[in-house]
């Protein structure tokens, strides 16, 4: 059972990225679900829909992109300390199918001073791998949210 200060802490980091997702465009044109969120973590799911097919009816790799990296930005955010994507890399490893529901849950890896390392696993609704991300974020500085303790 998480500590009182580790719940807190967790349902911050759900207010920060539900306040990422409100001021998002991408979110609700994707029907991205944020659905769990928490101190370095996040988990964000999307149906793929026939809009996001490419040529081959397969889920295009740039949604698959975005899936992955709003899954990072609500795990690199989620301490409530403004923080942005330095680098990214992916790699496809199965395709996501129509009407497939495909989840992203980002981890973060390590925490260095301003930068963190993430590792997004993209998964199929059968559980295959469908994609890892690897993300580098660095922090900015200053609150995502106003108002939230950041000591729990």
């Amino acid at each position: 059972m998480p500590e009182e200060s580790e719940e807190m802490h967790d349902s911050d980091a759900l207010a920060v990225a539900r306040r990422m997702q409100s001021l998002e465009g991408t979110s609700p044109a994707w029907d991205l679900r944020l659905e769990d969120a928490g101190a370095g973590r996040a988990r964000v799911s999307m149906v793929v829909r026939d809009d996001m097919l490419n040529g081959f009816k397969t889920a295009h790799g740039g949604m698959i992109f975005a899936l992955a990296d709003t899954a990072f930005a609500y795990a690199c955010n989620s301490r409530n300390v403004m923080t942005f994507a330095q680098h990214a890399a992916i790699s496809f490893l199965s395709p996501g199918r129509p009407g497939e529901r495909l989840t992203a849950e980002a981890e973060e890896d390590a925490v260095n001073g301003r930068t963190g390392v993430y590792t997004v696993r993209v998964t199929g609704g059968d559980g295959r791998m469908v994609a890892v991300f690897h993300g580098l974020s660095r922090s900015a500085g200053g609150p995502v949210v106003e108002g939230l303790d950041e000591n729990g």
